[in-house]
């Protein structure tokens, strides 16, 4: 990856977090963690890989994207809205009554969401879906889906893993969002879905793991996953829920729950000033 390409991803990865950030606090309620851990992923795959477009959200031949762990919408939205779907004061407005941006994807009333989720495991069920339909009319576009590790312990993912192996769904692309935590503690503890890479390639997967804010690394991830041919792939990424928020990091009680005055204003300062660091390299 060239200097200047990664430079541009870690500037957008930073504002995408200030949008998370941003949302939530308005909302006065969301899932600012994991919306975190993912936002560099996001940020590659709509800077580097995904075929879509803001002034044509429906195009029939896009890529697309099922946020599978739906709470986290907030940074869906922040990387819709640095990319040109819809204004960045949107964001402002997140879970308001009447407005765009609800607090799980709705795929009717916001441009850019393919899937409305929230139900855990129902999104990578939707994704499978997609990507079989793609291949029965010959369509060109791949399937993206995002899932959080404790997500994975329902059931209905697994039978999707099964379904997306036995028909062989070449262009589907599953993330695992690996970062440890869920709303009741330690996934581990409450109840662990390990060895996840294991487990998919014993369903028929080609599993990669990746570091999730490492954009060599997920360059390199996401360019094996694309040459995969005959079977579905999943990439099974370590990363750090609250990443770069200082407080929020690696801590269960930001799962679900939105800074206040004081801590909004230290976590945009943190990331203003990232961000800043950035811009004079």
């Amino acid at each position: 990856m060239e200097q200047a390409l990664e430079l541009k991803l870690s500037k957008t990865a930073c504002k995408v977090r200030m949008g998370i950030i941003e949302g939530v606090y308005h909302a006065k309620s969301g899932h600012p963690g994991g919306s975190l851990s993912i936002a560099d992923t996001l940020t590659y795959l709509y800077e580097c890989v995904l075929n879509v477009d803001p002034q044509n959200p429906k195009k029939p031949d896009r890529d697309r994207l099922v946020l599978s762990k739906g709470h986290c919408a907030p940074a869906l939205y922040a990387i819709l809205a640095e990319k040109g779907f819809f204004p960045k004061e949107e964001l402002k407005k997140l879970r308001h009554v009447g407005a765009m941006l609800q607090g799980h994807p709705d795929m009717k009333g916001t441009p850019g969401v393919d899937m409305s989720t929230g139900s855990l495991g129902q999104g990578i069920s939707a994704a499978c879906g997609m990507a079989l339909s793609a291949k029965r009319f010959h369509e060109p576009y791949r399937v993206y889906a995002i899932l959080g590790d404790g997500e994975i312990q329902e059931g209905q993912v697994w039978e999707a893993a099964m379904f997306a192996a036995h028909y062989k769904l070449d262009n589907l692309i599953a993330v695992v969002d690996s970062n440890g935590l869920q709303i009741d503690g330690r996934v581990e503890e409450v109840m662990s879905p390990e060895p996840i890479t294991d487990k998919f390639a014993a369903f028929g997967w080609h599993v990669l793991t990746m570091d999730a804010h490492d954009f060599h690394d997920i360059e390199r991830a996401f360019a094996e996953a694309r040459a995969v041919t005959g079977k579905p792939v999943v990439i099974v990424q370590k990363s750090i829920k609250g990443k770069g928020v200082s407080y929020m990091e690696d801590a269960v009680s930001w799962h679900g729950a939105a800074p206040n005055g004081e801590q909004y204003e230290t976590a945009m300062n943190e990331l203003r000033a990232a961000l800043a660091d950035l811009e004079v390299r």
